[in-house]
């Protein structure tokens, strides 16, 4: 979902300074990043699971989650026009049926053609449930909302939007006005330009104070060494799932050039395991981690890239993750850019064959 800019480039980290704890009794050791990246890295590349429904549309931003024995996948379109936000679902995770929409196109308001959804309070355990859970007895999104036409045009912000029934391709129920904007009262420098794709997990321990965090990627007018806009992540919190207040004056991670955006927050033992992707910072767009004890200070992994281009149909990004693990295996989907176009594969942990899509 980002603007990719022609070539690639090496950047010094003593340059960029990601954004590390302050505080040495929040860096997670090098020994348990380890240990992380050990449990979670998928070496087996199933391929497409979601192909392009034709040349006109790009399929983008994977958000998994279940309810009773059915697999459910969230899901954006790109037709030229703007974003729609789609339902799939499976009963195995590699075979998926799409299903529906669940926020299409309107006349008017502010979020009229771009509508890139992503749902909200999925059980963040590590092999756990991944069922979504209602708050207010509803289930909720929150969404990249815009008006303008194109790519990722104008101004974008964070919408909310809810719904009674996640497993049905039905119109959600959205907010009249954005929950997040780049010309909030309490904007910071990381995101007073725009603001992309949004992540809401429960705090249930309130570490950060708040039952409700969101995790966002967001531009600032902050201009690199090249004279270009970078993206960092940065964190909201909320109450009551409707009214958002930034937390922190800094972003939480940022290499101050390219990109890193579209968390995914994961709970692994007493680690708060963060998937992210990163582009241009170094060549390309690839899948990343950062791993945290309080939701808030993070610790980046040094190591191997979790997911880099290697098949045609990812040569050019693999990027924008969503990762689970069922039955002692884990599932790392992601946004494959290639010969098939824009579509959504999978990496597993064990060799599960290879999927005939795209072949």
């Amino acid at each position: 979902m980002k603007k990719w800019i022609a070539g690639a480039f090496l950047v010094v980290m003593a340059v960029t300074g990601f954004a590390q704890p302050k505080d040495p009794a929040a860096t997670v050791p090098d020994e348990k990043m380890r240990a992380v990246f050990e449990e979670v890295k998928t070496p087996y590349k199933y391929g497409i699971v979601l192909p392009q429904p034709d040349k006109g549309r790009m399929v983008d931003s994977p958000t998994i989650f279940r309810k009773g024995d059915t697999w459910y996948m969230t899901y954006i379109i790109f037709d030229g026009k703007g974003y729609e936000t789609w339902l799939a679902k499976s009963v195995d995770l590699l075979h998926w049926n799409t299903l529906g929409k669940l926020m299409s196109f309107t006349d008017k308001d502010w979020d009229a053609t771009q509508k890139a959804g992503y749902v909200a309070l999925i059980d963040t355990d590590w092999g756990g449930s991944y069922e979504p859970e209602k708050y207010r007895n509803r289930y909720w999104l929150s969404y990249l909302g815009g008006s303008e036409k194109g790519y990722e045009a104008g101004r974008l912000g964070v919408g909310i939007a809810s719904a009674n029934d996640l497993s049905k391709p039905e119109e959600v129920t959205r907010l009249s006005k954005p929950v997040l904007s780049a010309v909030d009262q309490d904007v910071r420098w990381y995101d007073n330009q725009t603001i992309y794709k949004s992540l809401i997990i429960r705090d249930k321990a309130k570490k950060t104070g708040y039952p409700f965090v969101m995790y966002y990627n967001a531009k600032g007018e902050k201009p690199d060494a090249r004279g270009a806009g970078f993206e960092n992540i940065a964190m909201a919190v909320s109450n009551d799932m409707t009214h958002w207040k930034r937390h922190g004056q800094e972003p939480l991670i940022t290499r101050k050039t390219g990109i890193c955006g579209d968390a995914q927050i994961a709970k692994i033992g007493d680690l708060y395991v963060m998937f992210y992707f990163g582009a241009f910072w170094k060549p390309g767009a690839f899948e990343r981690f950062a791993c945290s004890y309080d939701l808030v200070n993070w610790t980046d992994w040094q190591g191997d890239d979790l997911i880099a281009p290697s098949e045609p149909y990812d040569k050019t990004y693999a990027h924008k993750p969503w990762v689970i693990k069922w039955k002692g295996v884990v599932y790392h989907f992601y946004n494959a850019v290639g010969d098939q176009g824009r579509v959504i594969a999978v990496a597993t942990s064990k060799d599960l064959g290879k999927s005939v899509l795209g072949q």
